[in-house]
């Protein structure tokens, strides 16, 4: 598979011609989704689910389709009969060619008084795995973790802990747009030295080979 990453926590996976989309919210680029065949989204959170652009997406051609959790399915499903599928943890389909697996169940908590939606992870060609916005432990070996950098609902800590206890074979940055350059170095000093495994981060358009 090839990896483009996107701004803040949207990827985009090409294989055999075919291309899948992970969560082209509000911070992705607005064309982020445009083109996909296949399109996943986390949960409902607006930096995830755009939903005028996932329409332009769905409207744009036909034969894409939508994979998500109910609360994001309900909004789109009544306007693209047959194309938008519910999942929840557990749930394997193929999406474009895509083999992925759903793991995860709830967003991370934010606060105690701020009451926790629900929220899936992609694990794709049993290979990549994406969390959404939650610190998920799928079970089963990730060769390619997409890390959930900086958040309102995470410490750098709680990241260095998630890696070792994924042990993936490496980690790239997602949820960043919250995270300035002067910060970067900081965080990527501290995941390089505790996390255990081979930490980094791409730019907004930037490749990688998986």
């Amino acid at each position: 598979m090839k990896l483009t990453k996107r701004l803040h926590s949207c990827v985009q996976l090409e294989k055999d011609g075919l291309t899948l989309v992970i969560d082209p919210g509000a911070f992705s680029e607005p064309d982020a989704g445009l083109g996909a065949d296949a399109l996943l989204v986390t949960h409902e959170h607006p930096d995830h689910f755009e939903e005028g652009r996932l329409r332009a997406a769905l409207d744009a051609d036909p034969a894409v389709r939508l994979w998500t959790l109910r609360s994001v399915a309900e909004k789109l499903a009544p306007a693209y009969p047959g194309r938008v599928h519910t999942v929840g943890h557990g749930d394997t389909f193929t999406a474009a060619g895509f083999e992925v697996q759903v793991h995860g169940e709830l967003h991370a908590v934010i606060h105690p008084d701020i009451p926790r939606v629900t929220n899936v992870g992609f694990l794709v060609e049993g290979s990549l795995f994406h969390p959404g916005d939650a610190l998920t432990v799928p079970g089963v070996p990730v060769d390619t973790l997409m890390l959930p950098v900086h958040a309102p609902w995470n410490k750098v800590s709680e990241v260095i802990d998630y890696l070792r206890e994924v042990k993936p074979r490496r980690a790239l940055d997602i949820h960043d747009a919250y995270l300035s350059d002067l910060a970067r170095p900081i965080y990527d000093s501290a995941l390089n030295a505790l996390g255990g495994t081979d930490h980094g981060r791409l730019t907004a358009g930037d490749c990688a080979e998986l």
